[in-house]
């Protein structure tokens, strides 16, 4: 194992009718103007908004709103909501949402509290240094954002999909009820499985393999995914089984099932150029890009992904072949996949990709030939386009 420091100062408040907490949690932040942040709407139509407006009114609290996210949040957005925020004095932003509102309300954050442009931070030009508090009522259970350092912001200029890690964008509270996630579509509930599961997969396939303790966590939680994501598909409001899920989305990426170890987020990177250029849902990009990235990684250490077969998706050991339960693990995953109606190549998403666009896919996620991605295996440029080439 490696030392490690596990950072988690969100206040997380759970439970059926946790949102009726939203005015007195944001009242306990000594906020005087609050930005509430949310996507199209669905949280307007279902009265979510109403309610939360109604908490924050019944606390003092004086607010101003911005929709309008979109999944892979844009950067013309975040300039907007940068600009009314400096207007009207915001000094707190409540984001209401999944995690491409929470990624929004974090780049918002950054670009009030920092001088210059917030895409210099996302494009790696400089670090924040400081980033307006940030709240979160989730509706979706899958980036994970509400708990992790982490955001991912889109520049249209270009279609570029860039993340940010830093823990001054943490939230300062979650507000987590699992009722609320049972009138999204089934698709987006599945693919926020997905991206769960990635969560956790991209901790678990790394060079430190030898800390028991986060591998067996990791493992248990990849395993109560699976088992809940597909009690969903047949009860879509099984509460036990949408709170296992929203708080697995939390545990999954606030680095509990990291720590101690590497980790790879390859897959995640080369699906970040994917989602980028064609505009795909993240958990779909996931689950077309994982198997083509685990079978050119796999022989660099095939008793890794034996484990991960044998301890998550439930394939016998063969002692003698390692590398033949390997491969059967990553068969399991893909029908898992399928299970769940998510593609496993890109051409399963409507898209067929051209040598060129392969060419611009790897040329934009090496960062212009500057960078290797990944961890288990060290990708270069020609690694990519191997990949993206096995994935369409």
């Amino acid at each position: 194992m490696i030392n490690f420091e596990y950072y988690t100062p969100t206040k997380v408040v759970f439970g059926k009718d946790a949102e009726k907490e939203t005015g007195k949690l944001v009242k306990a932040q000594g906020c005087r103007k609050v930005l509430l942040h949310y996507g199209g709407q669905s949280a307007k139509k279902s009265g979510l908004l109403d309610r939360i407006e109604t908490s924050l009114k019944e606390a003092g609290i004086d607010y101003i709103s911005l929709g309008g996210v979109v999944p892979n949040p844009r950067l013309s957005l975040v300039y907007e909501g940068i600009r009314l925020c400096k207007e009207a004095g915001v000094d707190f932003i409540l984001a209401v949402g999944g995690g491409s509102v929470i990624d929004s309300a974090k780049a918002i954050g950054y670009g009030v509290a920092n001088e210059g442009d917030v895409w210099d931070i996302y494009s790696r030009k400089k670090e924040a240094e400081a980033c307006l508090p940030v709240g979160a009522v989730l509706t979706i259970a899958a980036a994970g954002s509400e708990m992790s350092w982490s955001s991912v912001i889109t520049n249209e200029d270009g279609w570029i999909k860039r993340g940010y890690s830093n823990d001054l964008g943490r939230c300062r509270f979650a507000i987590m009820n699992p009722e609320l996630t049972y009138t999204l579509p089934m698709y987006q509930t599945k693919c926020g499985a997905v991206d769960i599961l990635m969560h956790t997969m991209e901790r678990y396939f790394n060079t430190e393999t030898d800390f028991e303790v986060t591998d067996r966590i990791a493992e248990g939680l990849m395993v109560s995914v699976i088992h809940n994501a597909r009690i969903l598909m047949k009860e879509p409001e099984n509460y036990n089984a949408r709170a296992s899920l929203m708080w697995a989305s939390s545990l999954s990426h606030n680095n509990l099932t990291g720590c101690g170890l590497s980790s790879d987020w390859a897959t995640h990177q080369l699906e970040h150029e994917v989602s980028g250029m064609f505009d795909v849902a993240h958990g779909a990009g996931l689950a077309a890009l994982w198997g083509s990235w685990a079978r050119y990684v796999y022989m660099e250490n095939p008793k890794r992904f034996a484990r991960f077969a044998v301890n998550v998706m439930g394939i016998p050991q063969d002692f003698e072949h390692p590398e033949k339960t390997a491969l059967e693990g990553i068969e399991a995953v893909e029908r898992f996949f399928r299970e769940m109606e998510m593609p496993t190549s890109i051409h399963e998403m409507g898209i067929d990709l051209t040598e060129e666009q392969i060419e611009t896919l790897a040329y934009k996620c090496s960062f212009k030939e500057t960078r290797t991605i990944g961890d288990f295996k060290k990708l270069d440029k020609e690694d990519m386009i191997r990949i993206y080439q096995m994935a369409r």
